[in-house]
């Protein structure tokens, strides 16, 4: 009698082991799946490092570089993973899905970059007036050496090749509303203004410097507004300049067409400007008759 309890008790506990024993489960997968979420870490920290300014450019493009690393390394193993799992029927799909997306998702922003690099030319200076660009006064310091003045003209007819609809903008309206139209939307798009000059008595023209930041990598690029008066109107030039890199992707000259549609749009529906009154006391007096 003891020695078939005895029996069935361990045969109770194979069964058991059977049913609800962990399987195996992939070490490809595992593994993808934690280079994936440590590249997905080290890719946000490299943002927070390029938007907060806290170092320089090269530590966080460094940052970064390891992350789209761990992205890669990700993606293989993923891959790797699905022929175990398919072969030898263990566990870890999930997680190999998972270090798959996020390696993608990784991947995908320098992938879209490559790709413009390759159908857009290397220049990082874009301006409406290649002859005559807009200069930096206040963010002269904040460019690097070497990146103060317009690169020239090679860079001006790879633009032109380019970006054959960036010119300048000839407004109906008076400079100083011009002067208004630009600032407001400069401040819409919350770039951190450096100088803000309008027009006055003894200064022909009017300038806007200020500091923009890319969408997702938070890259600082330099922008100035000049705006000129022409006859009844004004002349709206714009200059936009990455301060570091060689490429800059396109970004630049997206900037200054969005700006100057924008300002054309405003000023189109901008009211006409009230004419000044009349000093009182401005009339003529009729001399008197001596008597």
């Amino acid at each position: 009698m003891g020695g078939s309890q005895t029996y069935l008790r361990g045969l109770t506990g194979m069964v058991r082991r059977v049913v609800f024993g962990d399987e195996p489960r992939s070490k490809l997968a595992n593994w993808s799946g934690r280079f994936a979420l440590f590249g997905l870490v080290v890719a946000m920290l490299s943002f927070i490092i390029v938007r907060s300014g806290l170092l320089e450019i090269a530590p966080a493009l460094a940052t970064f570089a390891a992350a789209l690393i761990f992205a890669g390394l990700a993606v293989l193993l993923a891959f790797a993973s699905f022929v175990v799992i398919w072969r030898q029927g263990l566990k870890g799909l999930g997680r190999a899905l998972m270090g798959l997306f996020l390696g993608l998702l990784l991947l995908a922003y320098p992938g879209y970059l490559g790709y413009r690099a390759t159908v857009l030319p290397a220049i990082n200076d874009v301006t409406t007036d290649p002859d005559n660009p807009p200069r930096f006064d206040a963010l002269l310091r904040a460019r690097p050496v070497g990146r103060v003045n317009y690169p020239g003209a090679k860079t001006a007819a790879l633009q032109r090749a380019a970006y054959p609809d960036v010119a300048p903008l000839q407004l109906s309206v008076p400079p100083k509303t011009a002067y208004d139209i630009a600032l407001a939307l400069v401040t819409k798009r919350k770039w951190r203004i450096a100088d803000a000059r309008p027009p006055a008595a003894g200064r022909r023209d009017a300038t806007i410097e200020a500091v923009a930041q890319t969408m997702i990598m938070g890259f600082r690029d330099d922008v100035v507004i000049r705006i000129s008066p022409v006859g009844p109107g004004s002349r709206v030039d714009v200059r936009s300049a990455s301060r570091f890199g060689e490429h800059d992707f396109g970004a630049n000259a997206s900037r200054v067409r969005s700006l100057l549609e924008d300002i054309d749009d405003a000023a189109g529906s901008a009211p006409e400007p009230k004419p000044e009154p009349e000093k009182k006391g401005a009339a003529k007096k009729t001399p008197g008759k001596k008597k």
